[in-house]
């Protein structure tokens, strides 16, 4: 019997090792919890194509927006962890939900496994081409003639929401939150009238501010981005306090076997260092980063408390 069960045993390893290395012998399933179009969604188009020839399989882009990226990680968490599923995602997947809900339905810790930090990104804020302000100092001005003042953001306690509490608290202005699911609409909002101003990624505001169907304000993070080096940081400006960058990465249902993982890992970063997809990050505002597994866990812990400290002041809450 014990002859058997180590037989058993050794035919189970052999067998999952040769799955491991045919891995992948079909198409691969790459998860972006945000809106079709927007500029994670975008983001992920982007990475898929040179990844996929490099795996030479299909990488299938699915978008399933929702509740702050908890509807697309639920699918993530749910998939069967053999590396045919893995997600790309902003921060708000593993450290502001975790603040911000007292539950969960998923455990970042317990059922996702990083793969790799991808890059860091900054945030535009822009307001309607028609405003009458070009800088925060006009916006200041303007904002403080008003009764209330309606910017948007991409989902509660998202960068965009924290910034703009942060604002309303140190600059004493009566501005209100609206989520979205996406900054897409939320750019339409503002093109249209029906939203003052909004927070967006530089990939879904730049045609629209081309157009001068919105203007861009000032944008976030501790220097200006390759993509938009003529606009001003809020720093730069005179605003304090909005300039920590978000990051994006790439996890994977826990229990995928590490050697998927490290296979992700390692194409994900050569593909983010090809110069034509690091020209389209660049341009999309994002620094490129591609990290081990353990450090990009390493820099999730650390931003923890920064960013909890960041939620708490803010006074962001779930409405």
């Amino acid at each position: 019997m014990r002859q058997f069960v180590a037989f058993a045993a050794s035919l189970f390893l052999c067998c999952a090792a040769q799955a491991q290395s045919d891995y992948p012998n079909r198409p691969v399933r790459l998860i972006t919890p945000f809106t079709p179009g927007g500029a994670i969604d975008i983001y992920s188009r982007t990475i898929a194509e040179p990844l996929g020839k490099r795996l030479g399989q299909n990488i299938v882009v699915e978008a399933i927006a929702g509740a702050n990226t908890i509807s697309g990680t639920q699918q993530l968490v749910r998939a069967t962890p053999d590396g045919y599923t893995f997600m790309i995602t902003t921060m708000s997947t593993t450290v502001n939900n975790r603040i911000l809900f007292t539950k969960l339905p998923y455990d970042p810790d317990k059922d996702l496994a990083p793969i790799t930090q991808l890059s860091y990104g900054t945030v535009l804020f822009v307001g309607s081409g028609n405003a009458p302000y070009i800088d925060m100092k006009g916006f200041i001005a303007w904002a403080r003639t008003k009764d209330r003042v309606t910017y948007g953001s991409w989902g509660i306690a998202s960068w965009g929401h924290l910034a703009g509490q942060i604002l309303k608290r140190d600059l004493g202005l009566n501005l209100e939150h609206v989520p979205y699911k996406g900054d897409v609409p939320a750019i339409t909002d503002v093109q249209n009238g029906a939203l003052d101003t909004t927070f967006s990624s530089p990939t879904s505001a730049k045609p629209r501010i081309a157009s001068g169907a919105i203007k861009p304000i000032a944008m976030t993070g501790p220097q200006r981005s390759a993509s938009m080096p003529e606009l001003a940081t809020f720093t730069e400006q005179g605003v304090p306090n909005v300039d920590l960058a978000i990051w994006v990465g790439a996890y994977a249902p826990a229990g995928t076997p590490r050697p998927v993982i490290d296979r992700l890992q390692r194409e994900l970063k050569a593909v983010i260092n090809l110069p034509e997809v690091r020209e389209k990050m660049v341009a999309q505002g994002q620094t490129p980063v591609g990290n081990t597994p353990e450090e990009f866990a390493a820099n999730v812990r650390a931003d923890l408390p920064k960013w909890e400290a960041l939620i708490k002041a803010s006074g962001a809450v779930i409405e």
